[in-house]
């Protein structure tokens, strides 16, 4: 029982350190661009600018369901909490905007004084074009950018700016460490006060999944010896990629967030691992990398830059794997559900009958997220403990 309640302070102890970096991640990275192409012409008025074409053409207004632009949206991050209601009239709940600008200090408010992206606030607005290119550089829609009085981008207060705003993935993040600190420090709490009894309740539950990750997981892939200090570290990773992965599934705001399928947080993980296993390195590990043993030096010089490389594309594999699962998985459920709306367009009857199949459609996949969810959630636990045990491996180990 006691190395239990340890290993699970452990991972409370690592969750709160965690949470800090993969906070982090979000506030300095770059909005990411989820699409393909980027478009050809050059827009310097941005962000507060309400586009009126289709009126002063003549033309009709109308603009149909646009299924690409409502699954990029979810997948996406963004500044505010989307409830319900169409893309003209949402209701929606806003987060908290904090920016650092060099030699302005900090500014905090609202999302909501930028009126879902038509207005500037004290400087600041948010970019309402796929991508605009300016001096080389691209700017992504929903991106914080520091703007002139006539509404373009101030290219010299941007690139100084840094934004630690609290987007949806970034609070997303938040509830899922809470949710684990609850759910790890009770049971914890719960070993010490049953000591040498049977598990009951939520211990029943989360018992089983520790033992599997240490028997099945770490020993077979470390080593009896030298699992033990790394299962802190493999529990966490387990449980935070499995808990988000299941938020991410539940289409109710707060949840409903693409967490690990935002690039930055499989790149904040797999450079957890990466650090991890380059500290643990032993000499036979390192020699196997530079200089195999046994092998010819003609032959040394072709087989050492393909080890070194490998050395760095081990947590490239981690990300992209985790990465487009998700992502892949939160796409094709978002495709079958817009199906209901492409067709309604075309008449409400149509719509109708195409929505009993789509929403089976949606459940059954929803379904296999939960177990593609699990698979890679112990899919990244099992790749890092096995470059873990390449780590530490001794000489006499086969």
């Amino acid at each position: 029982m006691t190395n239990r309640t340890n290993s699970i302070f452990s991972v409370t102890r690592l969750l709160l350190v965690g949470f800090f970096f993969l906070g982090s991640s979000f506030a300095l990275s770059a909005q990411e661009d989820h699409t393909d192409h980027a478009t050809d012409e050059v827009h310097s008025q941005e962000a507060g600018v309400h586009e009126e074409h289709g009126a002063e053409a003549g033309h009709d207004n109308h603009v149909g369901f646009k299924p690409g632009e409502m699954i990029m949206e979810h997948i996406g991050d963004s500044h505010e909490l989307h409830f319900w209601g169409s893309h003209d009239n949402p209701v929606t709940m806003p987060l908290p905007v904090i920016i650092y600008q060099s030699g302005e200090g900090v500014k905090a408010f609202l999302s909501s004084a930028f009126h879902h992206g038509q207005d500037t606030y004290a400087g600041y607005g948010l970019l309402s074009h796929e991508v605009i290119a300016l001096s080389g550089k691209a700017y992504f829609k929903g991106k914080i950018a520091a703007m002139n009085a006539d509404g373009s981008i101030n290219e010299d207060r941007t690139a100084s700016m840094y934004d630690f705003s609290v987007t949806k993935n970034a609070l997303a993040i938040m509830i899922s460490v809470i949710l684990l600190l609850l759910i790890m420090i009770s049971v914890a709490k719960s070993y010490k006060k049953r000591e040498g009894q049977a598990p009951k309740g939520l211990q029943s539950f989360i018992e089983p999944i520790i033992l599997f990750v240490r028997d099945e997981v770490a020993k077979p892939a470390i080593g009896e010896k030298k699992y033990a200090k790394f299962m802190p570290y493999l529990l966490t990773i387990f449980f935070f990629i499995w808990i988000n992965n299941i938020m991410g599934l539940i289409p109710l705001a707060p949840f409903g967030a693409n967490v690990t399928g935002n690039v930055a947080v499989p790149i904040v993980l797999a450079l957890f691992t990466f650090v991890i296993t380059t500290i643990n390195g032993n000499g036979h590990y390192w020699r196997h990398i530079f200089a195999m043993p046994g092998v010819p030096l003609p032959v040394l010089l072709i087989v050492t830059p393909i080890e070194i490389m490998g050395m760095f594309l081990k947590p490239i594999v981690l990300v992209i794997r985790l990465f487009a699962n998700i992502t892949a998985g939160h796409i094709v459920l978002l495709v079958f559900f817009s199906l209901i709306f492409m067709f309604g367009e075309t008449s409400t009857g149509v719509g109708l009958g195409v929505a009993v199949p789509s929403v089976l459609f949606t459940l059954l996949l929803n379904i296999l997220e939960l177990l593609v969810g699990a698979i890679q959630a112990y899919v990244f636990t099992l790749l890092s403990a096995i470059y873990f045990g390449m780590a530490v491996v001794d000489d006499g180990h086969h």
